[in-house]
């Protein structure tokens, strides 16, 4: 025999599941788990956890200008459209969606910066389909701009006692704000940071170059922001690839202030490529600079950070070892910048890698006997920095190209890299023995 489905049990059985369906659709079940709740009803005001995530922001170009042409009904028809094509996309790829902003969508990756990647990938294919249908209802394609940086932040609730959200709060979250308003400058699809390179486990498999140094308020050192070219047309990824070195060595020799070298590299790239915008963005600044003498670009490579208490963790052995790293980068930089014998260099920087390890090693040790709960993450960006900086080794030996490109690759790797580490992810480590002993 068939249940009654009119039966009052059956009746308000489907309710309540309608009810939680319903729920799900504003307060995700995947930030219910990183919450550790098994329903919206067991959320409270408050609820935390702190997560390393990879932070996205995406919106459309010109939406004001598009939206001033339409009628508040069209207006939410379009958006509704636009971002149920989105949406589907970042959840297959372990994404969670924290907010729309009008035409802006904000989302974390909680498991990893490659499926943060993937998802901004296919976004992008998404919106070649979604143009087309566009252009047969006789409506103009629209572009957007997408932008990642990777980091701890805190992911939880918040609100007062009648109306509460779920979101994610940190410094990481800004900056991906900041590196996805970058995009409409330089007329780029995909920017990431410095902190989301370093995330991915296939650097090298990706189309990726450098693109500018951003300065971030609250932060000791400027940030470094590439862009990812895999999903360009094919004819223009494959001139960004060809003139790759010409373009990063036009922008070293600009962010080093050799203006008039970098506007002669930026002219030889645009022969190859015409329709390379940063190219042209940045032939603008140096036209600017040479008319003008504004110089727009951060001006802090020649700035040396030197060791002191802003950079100490109040962990002795780590403090020691952190300070003789900065020591022994430093020593290169120096090297570099006086002209040193490659072999000389090379000696010092495998000499640091030796050091880097042993600290690593023995920083992972500490972490551990302290049951640190990121110790993995610790361990997954040590490794990173190591396979980055066997690259950097092999670029070292074999390139042919000029000193000052090879300076700015090291500076790139070892002072960006042990300057935001030690005062974002060691730092934190800091803070949390303080609390602990607290």
């Amino acid at each position: 025999m068939k249940p009654d489905s009119a039966a009052p049990g059956n009746r308000v059985f489907e309710d309540v599941h309608g009810l939680i369906r319903a729920y799900d659709r504003f307060i995700p079940y995947q930030l219910l788990d990183l919450l550790g709740r098994g329903s919206v009803v067991d959320i409270a005001l408050g609820d935390q956890v702190e997560k390393r995530v990879t932070v996205m922001f995406s919106d459309i170009r010109d939406f004001t200008t598009l939206s001033e042409s339409l009628t508040p009904k069209q207006n939410f028809n379009f958006l509704n459209s636009y971002l149920s094509q989105m949406e589907p996309l970042i959840t297959v790829n372990n994404g969670i969606i924290d907010k729309y902003i009008g035409d802006a969508i904000m989302a974390i990756y909680p498991t990893s910066a490659d499926e943060a990647l993937a998802g901004a990938f296919q976004m992008s294919r998404q919106l070649e389909h979604y143009n087309e249908g566009r252009k047969r209802a006789g409506y103009k394609p629209i572009d957007i701009g997408i932008g990642l940086n990777t980091g701890l932040c805190m992911v939880g609730t918040i609100g007062g006692l009648s109306r509460m959200e779920g979101t994610v709060i940190s410094d990481a979250v800004n900056l991906a704000s900041r590196i996805e308003s970058l995009t409409k400058h330089y007329h780029v699809r995909l920017l990431i940071s410095e902190h989301t390179y370093n995330a991915l486990s296939d650097v090298e498999g990706h189309c990726i170059r450098f693109i500018d140094r951003l300065a971030v308020k609250g932060k000791k050192q400027a940030q470094t922001v590439y862009e990812v070219f895999d999903e360009d047309a094919e004819p223009q990824r494959d001139l960004k690839r060809k003139t790759l070195p010409l373009f990063e060595e036009a922008l070293v020799n600009y962010h080093y202030r050799d203006v008039a070298a970098a506007r002669s590299l930026l002219l030889r790239c645009l022969e190859i490529n015409p329709d390379d915008r940063p190219a042209r963005v940045y032939l603008g600044k140096c036209d600017a600079f040479l008319e003008n003498g504004i110089f727009a670009g951060t001006a802090e490579l020649d700035q040396h950070p030197a060791w002191g208490s802003d950079f100490e963790l109040g962990v002795p052995e780590i403090d020691v070892q952190h300070e003789e790293l900065f020591s022994l980068t430093y020593q290169i930089i120096a090297m570099m910048e006086g002209a040193a014998p490659l072999a000389s260099i090379l000696s010092q920087a495998e000499f640091l890698g030796e050091a880097a390890g042993r600290h690593f090693s023995a920083e992972e040790r500490i972490m551990g006997e302290a049951l640190y709960p990121f110790l993995e993450s610790q361990h997954e960006q040590h490794g990173r920095f190591m396979e980055g900086f066997s690259r950097l080794m092999r670029e070292l030996k074999t390139s042919t190209l000029p000193p000052i490109y090879l300076k700015f690759r090291m500076q790139v790797m070892l002072v960006d890299w042990l300057v935001n580490h030690t005062t974002r992810e060691d730092r934190h480590f800091g803070l949390f023995l303080k609390n602990r002993d607290d």
